[in-house]
């Protein structure tokens, strides 16, 4: 690998931490509360194998197959994240290669990982997709629908829900806390509902566009592709 690649990667990630600590400290938070997501679908596994060098072992994916495409050629301490839609005939390749699921949409979807993760005999650590900002465009479901699901979770023994996911519309990043609040008490709200059978602690969101507005408002994962990766193209 180019050198110079490495060294932008690093001054990138350096910029970067410092703008996560400053938002921890505007909330009052501590830097280990958030844990940095690399999206790496648009850089090569050459350049995602640089991350667990400069100590970023959370990677994440938006498609399952690119997923698969790098998980063989990656140290195996990396942690894989599918940030992206799942498609149940995906499931069974996916499911060994991955640490969690940030993108659980269905209830379909719930109940075929469900029984996949019953054959593996493995708990499976999943959070919910909201679809916060109300666009047509995006999968997940509606804030309404939460808590009518309430009696479903509570059936799963292997799939565990531990937190919610959601995608801000794109717009300056201040005019997206509104969403980042709702997704903080609709939280708090499914953990209190969800008491002793989930531990529904995460908040997936912020992106390379808003993820300081996002830590303000508790995110626990932020997911970052662009903002990590500017000026490398390899």
């Amino acid at each position: 690998m180019d050198a110079s690649v490495r060294q932008k990667l690093r001054a990138n990630l350096v910029a970067v931490e410092k703008r996560i600590a400053s938002a921890c400290a505007r909330a009052g938070r501590q830097r280990y509360e958030v844990t940095l997501l690399a999206v790496t679908k648009t850089v090569s596994a050459e350049v995602a194998a640089l991350l667990p060098e400069m100590e970023i072992l959370d990677l994440a994916e938006n498609r399952p197959q690119h997923l698969w495409a790098k998980v063989g050629t990656l140290p195996p301490e990396v942690r894989w994240h599918l940030i992206g839609h799942l498609q149940r005939n995906k499931i069974e390749k996916t499911l060994p290669l991955v640490h969690e699921i940030h993108s659980v949409d269905s209830i379909r979807l719930l109940q075929a990982l469900e029984e996949q993760a019953t054959t593996y005999h493995r708990t499976l650590p999943v959070l919910l997709e909201v679809n916060a900002s109300g666009e047509t465009s995006k999968h997940g479901f509606t804030p309404a629908e939460l808590p009518d699901l309430v009696p479903t979770l509570r059936e799963l023994k292997h799939v565990q829900v531990r937190g919610l996911m959601t995608m801000a519309a794109l717009q300056e990043p201040e005019a997206c806390r509104p969403t980042f609040v709702a997704m903080g008490k609709l939280r708090n709200q499914m953990r209190t509902l969800l008491v002793g059978s989930h531990a529904v602690e995460h908040l997936s969101m912020g992106m390379s566009n808003d993820f300081e507005i996002a830590i303000e408002e508790g995110a626990t994962f932020i997911r970052l592709g662009s903002v990590l990766f500017e000026g490398i193209r390899a």
